[in-house]
């Protein structure tokens, strides 16, 4: 089971940071995925438990279209405080969107705004409550950043692949500055490439409202050495029940 290494200790200065996960009703490639039983429970209530669990995670939001979601996530502990308007709950709806609706809904409804937005797929159960906390101390010790990302190594380097050009030839996706052919150099001459992985991400609401963006363009990494796992087809569904359940016992 992945369990990245303490990258910065859980103590120190309360900060206010708040989970959000967010979990559409409509999903093509795995049907009521956020609701499926996978492990013994819903697959959304891993990540509720994990955000409740993690010390310095002071508020468990979900963002929901969806009445039999918002019913799961309330019976597991995470607050549903309002529903994600059915324009941003599409297949092709960004990050940007829930993350603004819930940012603005909060400051309208409640006067309330957190310093870390932190975001919890539900597509990816395998989290160690005290990994989100070093990623909550990370964040915080580098007030400099825009958002924190979780990456991993990548398992295929991006100056080894290629795109189809519409005139049917091909073309690198990226090359190395000052190497010529660097897609034909070995893997050992080529950068280290690290691969967004969805264990966890962190945006603060001024690179939301200021930047219209949640990443904006000072990302501090969050290393995760191990893969995690991430649900986005059916047969993923059964090899995560299994690792779950060796969780639990």
């Amino acid at each position: 089971m992945t369990e990245p290494p303490m990258t910065e200790p859980a103590s120190g200065p309360r900060i206010e940071a708040m989970a959000l996960i967010p979990a559409r009703g409509g999903s093509k490639s795995v049907p009521r995925k956020n609701v499926r039983i996978v492990g013994g429970k819903p697959l959304i209530a891993w990540s509720i438990e994990d955000a409740l669990k993690a010390t310095r995670v002071t508020r468990v939001i979900v963002s929901t279209d969806d009445d039999e979601i918002a019913e799961i996530a309330r019976a597991w502990g995470a607050e549903v405080p309002f529903r994600r308007p059915a324009e941003i709950s599409g297949d092709v709806s960004v990050d940007y969107d829930f993350h603004r609706h819930a940012l603005e809904w909060l400051r309208k409804e409640e006067g309330y705004e957190p310093e870390q937005v932190v975001l919890l797929r539900p597509t990816t159960p395998d989290r160690h409550p005290a990994v989100i906390d070093a990623a909550i101390g990370l964040f915080a010790a580098h007030p400099e950043a825009d958002s924190l990302r979780s990456v991993s190594p990548a398992s295929f380097s991006p100056y080894k692949m290629w795109r189809l050009q519409e005139n049917g030839y091909l073309t690198p996706v990226v090359t190395l500055e000052g190497r010529r052919e660097s897609y034909n150099l070995p893997r050992q001459l080529l950068p280290q490439a690290w691969h967004h992985d969805g264990y966890i991400d962190i945006t603060r609401p001024r690179t939301v409202f200021e930047l219209g963006s949640v990443t904006g363009s000072v990302v501090l990494p969050f290393m995760i050495q191990d893969q995690s796992i991430d649900i986005d087809v059916e047969q993923e569904i059964d090899e995560a029940d299994r690792v779950l359940l060796n969780r639990l016992d």
